[in-house]
């Protein structure tokens, strides 16, 4: 008798449950957001992560509409963040932009919101060279970060929204973020309420971190987990390293183990595919989310 007549998966043939599955609208770069909601629907996903940039070309408004009516929840909106600026100009920047993020989230129907809290103000731009007399500061930094999610916290409660810290891999620290592992995300989150600062596990930047598995059930146990994203660690590296993910099993991530401490603290929530690979961004949207979803099902829902 077979797997499926049986309802039992087996290791060469799990059943899929798409039911957690949620497509991160950067996995599939050049599709529209109405075009990302059209695919999702077509492969049965009941979930969308959006990037502001596809929420700011459909219209807010159409963006919430467009989601609603398909029948997909959204799991997240990145991102936010960008905290680091030094000066007055630059701060104000950050503190109107976060705003708005916020505004968008919960216009949108989500309660999370993805923060990539920025690099030093010593960079020219993402994976950019150092500008010769700027701030290096990361310690003062890293404090800039917390000033400013503190000025935020409560705008984002009176909306329902939580700020979701995000730990890059310490290769991003110059350029994207000066929050390298998901223990310094906690330590950031700690002053505030669970509801208000939470964390995202992303396999891609945190899968190296010898303390990860102790980190995860701090934010279980702290009710901070708020987002697991997953994705490959591809070599050799691209020229822009953010580009070097892939599809799960395609590089060095142990999927299975990483997914098990996360269903130990008893996460229910979506997990997103998110990916940054220009391959897979030039490859049709629909073939992306039919290997996507194959992955999932075969190396992270089982251990859900």
């Amino acid at each position: 008798m077979s797997a499926a007549a049986t309802g039992r998966a087996t290791a060469e043939r799990p059943i899929a449950d798409l039911s957690r599955l949620s497509l991160n609208t950067a996995t599939t770069k050049a599709w529209t957001l109405e075009q990302a909601v059209e695919g999702a629907v077509r492969a049965g996903l009941p979930a969308l992560g959006l990037w502001r940039d596809r929420v700011a070309e459909a219209g807010l408004e159409q963006a919430a509409t467009l989601v609603r009516d398909a029948g997909l929840r959204v799991s997240s909106l990145c991102r936010g963040g960008f905290l680091t600026a030094a000066d007055d100009a630059g701060i104000a920047a950050a503190l109107e932009d976060n705003r708005a993020a916020i505004v968008e989230a919960a216009t949108i129907g989500t309660r999370e919101l993805v923060m990539v809290v920025g690099g030093l103000p010593a960079a020219t731009g993402p994976n950019s060279p150092a500008s010769a007399d700027a701030d290096r500061d990361l310690v003062a930094a890293r404090q800039r970060v917390e000033d400013r999610i503190s000025e935020l916290a409560p705008f984002a409660e009176e909306h329902g929204v939580r700020i979701v810290l995000e730990a890059l891999h310490p290769i991003f620290a110059a350029d994207r973020a000066v929050l390298s592992t998901l223990g310094q995300c906690l330590d950031m989150a700690e002053p505030f309420p669970a509801q208000t600062v939470g964390v995202v596990v992303d396999t891609y930047h945190v899968w190296w971190d010898p303390d990860l598995r102790r980190q995860i059930a701090r934010a279980g146990e702290t009710g901070r987990l708020a987002s697991y994203q997953v994705c490959d660690w591809n070599l050799p590296l691209a020229d822009d390293p953010l580009l070097s993910r892939g599809f799960m099993g395609d590089g060095f991530i142990d999927f299975p183990t990483i997914t098990r401490w996360v269903a130990e603290t008893g996460y229910a929530g979506d997990v997103e595919v998110e990916i940054f690979n220009q391959q897979i961004w030039d490859a049709p949207g629909d073939e992306t989310i039919a290997t996507m979803a194959e992955r999932y099902t075969r190396l992270v829902q089982p251990y859900l």
